[in-house]
């Protein structure tokens, strides 16, 4: 599959004019468009990262390729595929970048929820928007400490109808998007997402994200002031507080994937690193670092780590399809969240472990300054945190312990 360059560069400021893409037939061609796009941005990922040369270009493959649209219903025209294959693709691009990985996160998360809560009118323009070449982003949390328990981001009636205003942070994909959705409460208190348009008067994203990994997913502030806001951009989602969906297991099955990425990058150079450029042990007796008995001996451990990850992301994947497949009641929207937790806490782990062993196994030459192969372990350290494991375990613990169904939220 061959990927034609778009005009966009490092220093465009927004997106491209959505160009209508290709709606991908089935799972073979999403996979092998992910593949491609791979082997697109593979070669500048440890440049872009050193530089924080943000992804226009690749951002803008990824939509020119079809990717976007594989989530879509196949009954408003899209793929209308499933979630192993969307975490295998997630998977694929992140082992390649995963900051260009992490970006579409919110596009797809965001599209779960249209699923569940949109009204029809809403599915067939916000989808039909989607399969015309539009990416969606994600304004984030408050910018406050209270990020999950309050929401200042809110709605006013005016003599001018509908209006928001609000800081968000945590934004990954929005500088990108042509769609931002957000969190905010409506003029009776009540929780809603909003999708804002990103040329609407009003709307300021900020990049100011300077995390040392991660490093080029932008995800900052965006700034709403006034913004004017239509009622069909509005979902009601307070509305949906009881009803159990897939929504959290859904953005967290993507969060698993991206960290599973992140761990099998940091394999793929370690033993290339080792092949072609580390030493062996003055004590080891052996001429080359590969034929050194305990370094084969952790490089052994570190794929099983990275199979049983693997293994647990796509049986908690294929779980998702069973589930979906079926009118989702509380008790499947529970198991739902058990196997993407499993799932995120060996992701997790193996992606820490994978990218500190490298150095451990690599030696001292693996930390210059050129090969860039630290970004390893600062994008493993830095997309780790974005749901505690301790709190993975407990829900974990609590379920198989005392039968507790876990909160409905996003992180779960």
């Amino acid at each position: 599959m061959t990927i034609h360059r778009p005009s966009a560069s490092s220093a465009q400021i927004g997106p491209l004019a959505p160009n209508r893409p290709p709606v991908l037939p089935d799972a073979t061609a999403a996979l092998a468009a992910a593949r491609a796009l791979a082997d697109h941005i593979a070669p500048l990922a440890a440049e872009r990262d050193r530089d924080r040369i943000l992804p226009w270009r690749e951002i803008e493959a990824f939509t020119a390729l079809g990717l976007g649209s594989i989530l879509v219903p196949r009954a408003y025209g899209g793929s209308g595929l499933g979630y192993e294959t969307l975490a295998q693709v997630f998977e694929i691009i992140c082992t390649a970048d995963s900051s260009v990985g992490q970006i579409p996160q919110n596009h797809f998360g965001v599209l779960q929820l249209l699923t569940e809560a949109g009204t029809e009118a809403q599915k067939r323009r916000f989808f039909g928007d989607v399969l015309a070449g539009h990416r969606i982003g994600n304004a984030g949390p408050e910018k406050s400490r209270a990020v999950v328990t309050h929401n200042t981001t809110g709605l006013r009636d005016t003599p001018k109808g509908l209006r928001l205003s609000g800081q968000r942070f945590y934004s990954t994909g929005a500088i990108f998007a042509h769609w931002i959705p957000t969190r905010a409460n409506d003029p009776q208190g009540r929780p809603v997402q909003v999708w804002v348009p990103r040329d609407a008067p009003g709307v300021r994203i900020v990049d100011d994200w300077d995390s040392f990994g991660q490093r080029t997913t932008a995800s900052g502030t965006v700034i709403f002031d006034d913004v004017p806001i239509a009622d069909d951009q509005i979902i009601p989602v307070w509305q949906r507080v009881d009803i159990p969906g897939l929504a959290g297991p859904v953005s967290q099955l993507i969060q698993a994937a991206i960290d599973s990425g992140i761990a099998l990058a940091a394999f793929a150079d370690t033993l290339e690193f080792l092949r072609s450029r580390s030493r062996p042990w003055v004590d080891s007796g052996v001429a080359r670092a590969v034929d050194d008995p305990y370094v084969i001996a952790e490089v052994g451990q570190l794929q099983i780590g990275i199979h049983a990850a693997q293994a647990v992301l796509r049986r908690a994947a294929r779980l998702l399809d069973e589930i979906a497949a079926a009118p989702v009641t509380a008790e499947s929207s529970a198991r739902a969240s058990v196997a993407v937790a499993e799932a995120k806490v060996l992701t997790s782990e193996i992606a820490l472990e994978a990218s500190e062993k490298l150095f451990e196994l690599a030696g001292s030459a693996a930390t210059r300054a050129r090969p860039n192969l630290g970004r390893h372990w600062r994008n493993a350290r830095v997309h780790t945190l974005h749901d505690p494991l301790r709190w993975k375990l407990h829900l974990l613990g609590n379920w198989h312990l005392n039968g507790a169904l876990p909160a409905r939220h996003q992180w779960n």
